[in-house]
């Protein structure tokens, strides 16, 4: 019922910018939050960035003040405008969404996206 679909990755150098886009497909739900979270090899999926229907923010503290998330809720779509990227940003990135359908929520992922900064 509900999909998501990333885009935007690719290979920057160290300094450059990119933005990840993330468009959640499907009906019969209410969006509670959409997020980023990234996975380097070897390592853990670990939280990048998350906004709120309300639009409160959070953000992992290595990427304060060099990301920012956003959203156009009648796109369903998040955006992460990731700027002076180090090489340390490179992972996989994921979409992730919470959405309610009556009482319950439900979690959601993207297949990911490749964001590899070179030095």
């Amino acid at each position: 019922q509900v999909q998501l679909v990333e885009s935007g990755g690719g290979l920057v150098q160290a300094g450059g910018s990119l933005r990840l886009s993330c468009e959640v497909s499907g009906s019969g739900f209410s969006i509670n939050s959409m997020g980023w979270y990234r996975q380097a090899p070897g390592k853990q999926r670990d939280l990048v960035a998350v906004i709120t229907s309300g639009g409160s923010t959070n953000y992992a503290d290595s990427v304060k003040g060099r990301f920012t998330i956003s959203r156009d809720n009648p796109k369903n779509t998040v955006y992460l405008q990731m700027n002076s990227l180090k090489p340390e940003d490179t992972a996989v990135y994921y979409c992730n969404t919470r959405v309610g359908v009556r009482v319950y929520e439900y979690v959601y992922w993207g297949r990911g996206t490749q964001v590899t900064v070179s030095s």
